[in-house]
């Protein structure tokens, strides 16, 4: 891993947690498709921008990106060799030609300068080891009056998802589960603090708003609770314990998710920022 800067986050995603979101590719999108339409309305991807997806994982909101850029093109950037393979996979099969993926690490990512009009994000800007030195970047890459829209978590106890694996508290070492600090899902959980990143990295007119919408998590409540703690966060708790703790915690967050199934699924709302922003003709200091 030593062409990313951002090590510890590849390592990660080049291992079981970048595989089991590209096995589970279909079931993640599920969860947050949600916030596709608010994040490229906010981006006003025209028909002719190029458009830079950072964090884009299997490609979802690449390639919708590239849908509205018909005469322009779309990039996906991120750390994880296995979801990338499955971006490109997708893009093949939904025949989206004008969408391209590359591994790599936005904080020191050699980007054309000024060769993209839009830059997005579905949760992919939250992961940063140095989150001051990515934007800067971001910026760079951007031409002046070029746009930055970005989804990224809000604070962990207004996430349904979250609440429900807080009531394995005591069966599970949730420790710091959720907590902002680090790169991680929360780390740009603090509006002031996305704010203040931002326009340091040489954005302008930055506007942080909240956006809630349900997730489907699963057929059943079973479903939901395997998919849940089979993920990496799940997985990485599930071995501090026990087989008789592991399934009173798959137990205990199933019933837990009962109380969320309607319409042949399981859903649950997830609150995020939509973070806006211009950039700026000047580079930062």
């Amino acid at each position: 891993m030593g062409r990313f800067a951002n090590s510890a986050q590849a390592e990660a995603w080049n291992g079981y947690e970048g595989e089991q979101w590209a096995r589970g590719q279909e079931r993640w999108d599920a969860v947050n498709d949600g916030f596709n339409q608010p994040l490229l309305d906010a981006a006003a991807v025209t028909d002719t921008d190029h458009v830079l997806d950072i964090g884009c994982g299997a490609g979802r909101t690449t390639r919708l990106a590239a849908g509205r850029a018909r005469g322009g093109r779309a990039l996906g950037l991120d750390l994880s060799g296995p979801m990338l393979e499955k971006a490109r996979e997708s893009a093949l099969r939904e025949e989206v030609e004008n969408a391209s993926f590359v591994q790599g690490d936005a904080q020191v990512h050699a980007f054309e300068a000024g060769g993209f009009d839009t830059v997005i994000s579905r949760y992919g800007m939250t992961y940063f080891a140095d989150p001051a030195a990515a934007f800067a970047n971001l910026h760079r890459a951007l031409r002046p009056g070029g746009r930055l829209a970005f989804i990224c978590a809000a604070e962990a106890g207004a996430n349904e998802w979250l609440r429900a694996m807080a009531s394995l508290d005591g069966i599970l070492p949730l420790g710091g589960f959720g907590k902002a600090g680090g790169p991680g899902m929360f780390s740009l959980a603090d509006p002031d603090r996305v704010r203040a990143l931002v326009t340091a990295g040489g954005f302008t007119g930055v506007g942080v708003q909240r956006v809630e919408v349900p997730g489907r998590w699963g057929t059943d409540a079973a479903d939901a609770a395997a998919f849940l703690l089979d993920s990496g966060p799940g997985r990485h708790l599930l071995d501090q314990v026990g087989p008789q703790r592991q399934a009173e915690a798959r137990r205990t967050l199933t019933d837990v998710l009962r109380r969320h199934e309607r319409d042949g699924a399981v859903w649950l709302r997830s609150s995020s920022w939509l973070v806006t922003a211009v950039c700026s003709g000047a580079a930062p200091r």
